[in-house]
C-alpha cells in the first residue's frame, strides 16, 4: 500500500461526543425557538452527518441556518467536557507522529470549531492537516474535501487510509481511491459498516498499527 497519511474523522473516531454535539443542539435550537422532537437514541445514529441532512431526517429545516451554527459552535463549548477520548486514540495518534506519518483531520464540523476541539485536547500539534467544513466545498461522502487534503500534502490516494466510524467515512475514502478503515466503537455497529465494504474494520483505533506495520503490498 505505501501508506504516507491516514485522515480521520471526529466524532465517533477520535473521541466520544454525542453528549456534546445532543446537549448542545437541543440547547440552541431553544435559543432559535424550535420545539423539536428529536429521541437521544435516534440522534446518537445520525450523527457525522451534516446538520441540514440530520435535521431533515427529523422532519423540520432551520430557516437561518447560519445564525444556529453560530450560536450553536458558542453553545458547544458550554458542553465540552462530556467529550471524551477514546481509548487508545492518544497513543495511536503519538506513534504516526513518532513515524512520520502525515496525520489529518476531516470533519463536517466548522473549521474553527474544529480547529478549537484539537486543541482543547491537546491534539493540534500532531496533525498535519486539519479540515472542517468549508464554503465552496462539498462534504462526506463527497470526495471533493478528501481529495483536497491529499492535493495539499501531494499525496496520492492510494498512499492514504481514511478512517471513520460512519458509512460517509467509508464512501468518502472510496469515492476518493484511497484506502478506508472503519471503526465499529463509534456511532455505527460493525455490521452496518461492513455494508459499505471497508478495506479494515477495527474494534480498537490501536490495530491501526498492525495495518501499518503489514504495510506490504501496492494498490493499482
Amino acid at each position: 500500500m505505501n501508506i504516507t497519511t491516514i485522515v480521520f474523522d471526529l466524532d465517533g473516531t477520535l473521541m466520544s461526543s454525542h453528549e456534546t454535539i445532543y446537549q448542545a443542539t437541543v440547547k440552541t435550537l431553544k435559543e432559535c425557538n424550535y420545539n423539536v422532537d428529536m429521541p437521544e437514541d435516534q440522534f446518537y445514529t445520525k450523527i457525522g452527518m451534516h446538520f441540514e441532512d440530520l435535521f431533515r431526517d427529523f422532519g423540520f429545516v432551520v430557516d437561518d441556518f447560519d445564525s444556529f451554527i453560530a450560536k450553536y459552535k458558542s453553545i458547544y463549548f458550554e458542553y465540552i467536557d462530556l467529550s471524551i477520548i477514546y481509548p487508545n486514540v492518544i497513543d495511536t495518534i503519538n506513534y504516526l507522529y513518532e513515524n512520520r506519518y502525515n496525520i489529518a483531520l476531516l470533519t463536517t464540523k466548522a473549521q474553527d470549531q474544529a480547529d478549537l476541539i484539537l486543541k482543547h485536547f491537546g491534539l493540534a500539534d500532531k496533525f498535519t492537516y486539519i479540515m472542517g467544513r468549508r464554503p465552496g466545498l462539498q462534504h462526506k461522502p463527497s470526495a471533493e474535501p478528501l481529495l483536497y487534503i491529499l492535493k495539499e500534502l501531494d499525496t496520492l490516494p492510494k498512499n492514504c487510509i481514511m478512517v471513520g466510524d460512519s458509512e460517509l467515512d467509508i464512501l468518502c475514502g472510496k469515492n476518493a481511491g484511497a484506502y478506508t478503515l472503519g471503526v465499529s466503537y463509534g456511532y455505527r455497529s460493525s455490521d452496518i459498516l461492513k455494508t459499505y465494504n471497508p478495506d479494515f474494520l477495527c474494534d480498537d483505533i490501536s490495530q491501526l498499527k498492525n495495518i501499518l506495520k503489514n504495510d506490504t503490498s501496492d494498490k493499482s
